[in-house]
């Protein structure tokens, strides 16, 4: 039985994003500048690919659902156009990767240890990285 997604998003959560680790306040950088940058149409739609390629890749080794949908492993034209449209949670396994499609990272809810790994060991071949927050 799937645990319901209101449970998981309160459980641990881990970043996939576009940069290497959460951006300090006290940074001196110029962050909201370089955010609304990357906030652009063509380049939301460079970093959504890189999403899309990401949760394709972990379909391989895992079965996914969108939603709370009984579908199991959607055709990957429908994964991607749903991921480009709305606010999505992806099914894998327990855990749950939370999709919006104008942001810049995706949040994976309660991953377990399997699962993590997976997704730490395939992200960097989309240059994108995970970090706790």
């Amino acid at each position: 039985m799937k645990k319901p997604i209101e449970e998981l998003l309160e459980k641990p959560c881990w970043i996939i994003d576009i940069l290497p680790m959460q951006v300090p306040s006290e940074s001196g950088g110029q962050f909201f500048a370089v955010e609304r940058w990357f906030l652009r149409k063509e380049e939301m739609d460079r970093i959504k690919q890189k999403h899309i390629r990401l949760i394709l890749k972990l379909n391989c080794f895992h079965s996914l659902s969108l939603d709370d949908e009984e579908e199991v492993n959607p055709a990957p034209d429908r994964i991607a156009a749903e991921m480009k449209r709305r606010y999505l949670y992806i099914r894998i396994r327990d855990s749950i990767i939370l999709s919006e499609p104008d942001d810049t990272h995706m949040t994976v809810f309660d991953p377990d240890s399997e699962l993590l790994q997976l997704i730490q060991k395939t992200a960097p071949s989309e240059g994108l990285y995970v970090w706790k927050p």
